[in-house]
């Protein structure tokens, strides 16, 4: 039989918050199932993200390297793939794949997305751009018909309650089912430009302690943490009453659940905003696989990146995996007992960014060139080396020191290597000419 799989996914949210008091239900999940420590994005942005795990490719090779590109046409998705196999699919909550920017006629910021561009998926509750039709509380989605659907109450709350509202209409008889549940939360809300935490609960968390990779640096963090991780314990309530749905109707044995987000958040403490940045704030994110199809008890300190995870999900259906696909399926490693030598970043509209991050070194180059309009370039100057090893908060950029000049040169390597496989030319990398101390 084959499994149901559910792809819960937050946004923006760091990987140290998966402990036992922020997320006491995601941990235990992963105690039952796997929780992996070096899970890494591929694109430290909202839309390009999405489009990785919607297609397997790098952003720029779906075409979708910033926010406001939507996918092609012709590009097949996940939905796509479990469709054709024996599945029923399902997406609620965020999209963030059908808009494009200066296009009035693929405009859908406010307004439904046309199924053409819902991504295959059969069951839509849905918004484009969800920080656009809704605030931390109250807002509206639409269903695959282009229905306006109202909600009163927590964002979080109301995009699970989608997602209950679909499980409760199945049987144990029913064909298998992949849904993709993309939460907003903990994503600042943009016009507010503030983090909305559950009411309820961000008092208790203003005496937590701020993460050690902040503190030495300006942000915004000291207000906001509160409400981020607020908004991030909200989120396990509710993929608590995920797991108890699933349990009451007898589809938990047969589940596997993947837990992941986009992307990570420096709190304007690396850039003027919150992510685009090769810095592990940035993009280490939280990963748990579990669920009743999926009872592993372990910890995984391999390197995963988030183009992994489109193949490792076809794998646990048992669907053919396309030769294009950038990533290596999890399981896939499992069974042959390898693990990567580093994950590749493409990074955008900060800047044209390529990165690796090995188990010891981040390493990090960009373009003289505007990172909103150009998606490659053929050279690139040295930007950030750190040592993980002996500065895990990443506070001394060892880029200029002469001491690392070999390391950089196998490092280089490795990244031009990584381009090449993502379809990019391989590019000049230059010495750095940009003046950073962290």
């Amino acid at each position: 039989m084959k499994p149901n799989i559910i792809f819960y996914f937050s946004d923006q949210q760091r990987a140290d918050t998966l402990t036992p008091e922020i997320m006491p239900n995601l941990w235990a999940l992963a105690e039952e199932g796997t929780r992996y420590t070096n899970s890494y994005t591929c694109q430290p942005v909202c839309g390009p993200a999405r489009a990785c795990l919607q297609t397997g490719k790098y952003a720029t090779q779906c075409g979708c390297y910033r926010n406001g590109i939507p996918i092609p046409e012709n590009e097949k998705t996940l939905a796509d793939y479990f469709n054709e196999n024996g599945y029923d699919t399902a997406y609620i909550g965020k999209w963030h794949l059908a808009s494009e920017l200066g296009n009035s006629d693929r405009h859908f910021h406010k307004s439904a997305v046309p199924k053409e561009f819902q991504g295959g998926y059969n069951y839509w509750r849905a918004a484009d751009i969800l920080e656009f039709t809704s605030h931390g509380y109250d807002g509206y989605v639409f269903d695959e018909d282009g229905n306006k659907l109202d909600f009163t109450g927590y964002r979080a709350d109301a995009i699970n309650d989608f997602a209950l509202e679909y499980i409760n209409k199945r049987t144990e008889e029913d064909k298998p089912f992949f849904m993709f549940v993309s939460q907003l939360e903990p994503h600042h809300q943009n016009d507010h430009k503030h983090f909305e935490g559950f009411k309820e609960t961000i008092d208790s968390f203003k005496k937590h302690p701020v993460p050690s990779d902040l503190v030495f640096l300006k942000g915004n963090y000291k207000e906001e943490y509160p409400d981020y991780l607020s908004a991030i314990n909200r989120i396990d309530y509710n993929l608590g009453k995920l797991l108890d749905t699933l349990k009451e109707k007898g589809l938990y044995d047969n589940t596997v659940i993947i837990y992941t987000s986009d992307h990570g958040c420096h709190f304007k403490t690396r850039n003027s905003e919150y992510k685009r940045s090769c810095h592990e704030s940035a993009i280490h994110t939280p990963l748990v696989i579990g669920g009743g199809a999926y009872k592993k008890g372990k910890v995984d300190d391999r390197l995963v990146s988030l183009i992994d995870l489109p193949p490792t999900m076809l794998d646990f259906a048992g669907i053919y995996i396309p030769s294009f696909f950038s990533g290596i399926s999890i399981l896939e490693q499992e069974e042959k007992g390898t693990k990567r030598d580093n994950v590749f970043l493409q990074i955008s509209e900060s800047q044209v960014g390529r990165a690796i991050r090995t188990e010891k070194y981040k390493y990090s180059v960009r373009a003289l060139k505007s990172g909103f309009y150009a998606k490659c370039s053929n050279v690139y100057y040295e930007d950030y080396l750190y040592d993980l090893d002996n500065d895990p908060d990443e506070k001394m950029n060892l880029v200029n020191d002469k001491n690392f000049k070999e390391i950089r040169k196998t490092l280089a390597k490795q990244l031009t290597d990584e381009m090449e496989k993502a379809w990019e030319l391989k590019p000049k990398i230059r010495p750095a000419i940009f003046k950073r101390k962290k």
